[in-house]
């Protein structure tokens, strides 16, 4: 078992890991380039939803997603207790609305293939979803609802994490940057911006999009991440608007808090580190979100935003061991952050603890690209 693990990165993932090494006995310390839990993992909706969210070829991470939320419930009761502050964790389940003929065909094709998984979904019409939601459009073609998927309140969620990591003895430091990682067999460490060297039994990557910007990968080791912009809109609720579901439309989902906020997103935008917020991209997601919740035309907007998503080359997360020694990654995770917390958390604990990597992070191996590329016959 690791005597002192070191991670980088203090978002949910990294908070997460952390919190549930700390529980566990395993001294434990985060360095955050910022504050923690104020970049990628404070920008999302707070989503829970992997039956709304499949796609036609990832079965695996599907599954992947579907444990993670199997375990949702009994991980947010851990943290409120050891935080004693509220994730706000909600179980209303998600409206998956098409807006046009088009858009039916379409989600007629995801019903179909939600069916043949055996998913707990069921197909409606434009009234019976107005039924489940007053506040859809008036004149929606059909809707799917997804009763099994759920939602948190991702800002309430970092800083519960960020409390009940302190509280159980994690050491975090905010706004010291890690500049490089130094693989090592036995002692492992991280050198800081400011020059100091801070070794361990394991180092844990979870820098997010951040990730392959450390010094001291090789360019086999360096994980393939890079970040997806997504532009969003925060309003806040104004009776008798009183949306209480999640609401996922062709061009816009909808997700409202407790606390009166409605977050409304996101764009998908390859542009790098850009995180201007646009003119185009806010009449994107404006468009988008009226023409399937009408009501949000009078609501107060307070904030926007452009947040960094970490994409691999696949979409999904990296988890495990890395072919530099000593070095463990949790990045990756794309759309999925605040849903993969969980089971990421879970696992790489669990491998950090045994020294085993369970059944369900193999097919997430940090080194499949590379293992795929050595196997690959020559011309």
């Amino acid at each position: 078992m690791s005597e002192q693990v070191i991670i980088v990165g203090g978002g949910v993932i990294g908070l997460g890991i952390g919190f549930e090494l700390v529980r566990r006995g395993t001294p434990t310390t985060i360095f955050e380039r910022d504050r923690a839990g104020r970049a990628t993992s404070y920008q999302a909706a707070g989503m829970l939803a992997p039956d709304a969210e499949i796609e036609f070829e990832e079965l695996e991470l599907y599954d992947f997603n579907r444990e993670s939320l199997r375990r949702w419930p009994d991980f947010a009761e851990r943290v409120e207790a050891a935080s004693g502050k509220s994730v706000d964790y909600r179980d209303e389940g998600t409206l998956i609305v098409a807006d046009d003929r088009d858009a039916a065909e379409a989600l007629g094709r995801l019903y179909d293939f939600q069916q043949e998984q055996g998913l707990n979904v069921e197909w409606l019409t434009g009234e019976e979803a107005r039924e489940i939601e007053p506040f859809v459009a008036p004149r929606l073609s059909a809707a799917v609802y997804a009763p099994s998927d759920h939602q948190v309140d991702n800002r309430r969620l970092v800083d519960a994490l960020r409390t009940a990591f302190r509280t159980d003895g994690g050491t975090l430091h905010e706004d010291t940057p890690v500049e490089a990682v130094v693989p090592d067999a036995n002692t492992p460490a991280v050198r800081t911006a400011g020059g100091e060297r801070v070794t361990g039994d394991r180092v844990v990557v979870a820098a997010g999009v951040w990730s392959r910007d450390l010094d001291g990968w090789t360019p086999d080791t360096t994980p393939p991440v890079r970040p997806v912009k997504g532009q969003m809109i925060q309003m806040r609720r104004k009776r008798p608007f009183d949306l209480q579901h999640v609401v996922r439309g062709p061009e816009a989902y909808l997700a409202p808090k407790s606390d009166g906020r409605i977050v409304m997103g996101a764009t998908s935008e390859e542009m790098g580190f850009d995180t201007t917020v646009t003119a185009g991209g806010l009449y994107d997601l404006l468009e988008g979100g009226w023409e399937v919740v009408p009501g949000i035309r009078d609501l107060p907007v307070d904030e926007t935003w452009a947040g960094l998503r970490p994409a691999s080359r696949d979409h999904a997360p990296l988890l495990g061991r890395t072919s530099a020694p000593g070095l463990v990654m949790a990045t990756g995770h794309y759309r999925h952050g605040i849903l993969l917390t969980p089971i990421t958390a879970e696992e790489i604990a669990r491998l950090v603890h045994t020294g085993e990597t369970s059944d369900w992070l193999r097919p997430f191996s940090p080194q499949r690209f590379s293992e795929a590329k050595s196997s690959t016959p020559s011309a």
